[in-house]
């Protein structure tokens, strides 16, 4: 089912029905053959870039879509109705190019911007490392600066990386003296000599966007690859994943959307005594919590979107988008599970791989005990 959406512009409605036929074209008919086999989609992303999708909501002037974030984000939306993992792979695109459009120098934006914004070249972000998860401020990878301008030596274990190995660039933290304030950020070639990969992780789901650690050994990054100041480098990462909270929150709203759509339509066809399933009250019921929870999902996110949009501080609302939308999302596809009953634990429907799917979104971006976090401590700050 099309989401009625109420859209700002003419524009933006026009841009809801291109990703539409995009998305149905070049993702339905291809993802559960991708999924299945864990294998990636070649080409997707080049196409989503050349149809503009993927630098929505950076201007135009650096070969951005000039969108507001509350249009991106429901394109987002659209996209993860149909693919999940293309979604977040396009949301974390969007993350790993923050860093340059808003702490970059005017040169370094019109020297790599272009190519990042026009989808020649997709993003990666490199923040979180085996022992340091929720915990940024606790990495290790090292950048340690070479004499005379030579630029920076980058030695450690990067981890969760989504896209690793295939993006062309990556938005990598790595620390440049002690301390928290000793956390630097970078422009990263995914072709950097000295870097490898490891294998794609085994995941419970989003299959076919591979997820690894990054080794750097030694390897070096030129004095410009650097982006904001020394030591700026956790601000720069925290200003990054107010947004990337967003785009989890739209994919996550997008996929219990596709998860409402399967279990109303197989409740519309399914008889049991003598009605359609859809007809008992016990079913309707549930049905219908799934689709206030939906609704509740997108209108939490664009509430967000929307004060990110004016100007005005944004944070708290996006961990309690991120904090809602997500564990919305584990309910309602866990919920389509059951109104399919034994069909729903079978692969023949969608359902199944949509709840695996949710679970991460519960996780990445940090973890909901970490927005919980993030929003008590916006409360405290409120009050002083």
């Amino acid at each position: 089912m099309d989401v009625d959406r109420l859209l700002p512009t003419p524009e933006a409605a026009d841009l809801i029905a291109l990703t539409r036929e995009i998305a149905d074209k070049e993702l339905s008919p291809r993802v559960d053959e991708h999924e299945a086999a864990e294998t990636y989609p070649e080409g997707l992303f080049a196409t989503l870039g050349e149809a503009g999708l993927l630098g929505l909501a950076y201007p135009e002037e650096y070969g951005g879509g000039g969108q507001p974030y509350e249009v991106y984000l429901q394109v987002l939306e659209e996209l993860a109705a149909r693919w999940a993992a293309v979604a977040v792979a396009t949301s974390v695109h969007t993350l790993a190019c923050h860093p340059l459009h808003a702490f970059g120098t005017p040169e370094q934006k019109e020297r790599w911007l272009p190519a990042m914004l026009e989808g020649r070249t997709v993003g990666g972000y490199s923040l979180s490392e085996p022992q340091a998860g929720s915990d940024a401020a606790a990495l290790t990878c090292k950048a340690e600066r070479q004499e005379d301008g030579g630029g920076y030596r980058i030695t450690g274990t990067k981890a969760w990386i989504t896209h690793g190995g295939r993006a062309g660039f990556y938005a990598l933290f790595a620390r440049t003296a002690p301390g928290s304030h000793g956390v630097s950020c970078f422009l990263a070639p995914g072709t950097t000599e000295g870097l490898a990969f490891g294998a794609p992780e085994r995941k419970m789901g989003l299959q076919a966007v591979p997820t690894t650690a990054a080794y750097w050994d030694g390897a070096l990054l030129e004095e410009d690859r650097l982006v904001g100041e020394e030591g700026q480098g956790l601000q720069i990462a925290f200003s990054a994943l107010d947004n990337g909270r967003l785009g989890i929150a739209a994919c996550a709203t997008g996929l219990a959307q596709a998860a409402l759509d399967t279990a109303v339509a197989y409740a519309n066809e399914r008889t049991t005594f003598g009605r359609r399933i859809v007809d008992h009250q016990g079913l309707g019921f549930l049905l219908a919590d799934m689709a206030a929870a939906v609704d509740a999902a997108r209108a939490t996110y664009l509430d967000a979107a929307r004060r990110r949009d004016l100007g005005r501080p944004f944070g708290r609302q996006a961990s309690a988008a991120k904090l809602i939308a997500t564990d919305t999302a584990m309910k309602v596809t866990t919920d389509a599970v059951q109104v399919l009953g034994g069909y729903g634990y079978t692969r023949d429907f969608p359902v199944e791989r949509y709840m695996r799917e949710a679970k991460i979104m519960q996780i990445f971006e940090g973890t909901n005990q970490i927005q919980r976090l993030v929003i008590s401590r916006g409360l405290a700050l409120a009050e002083k």
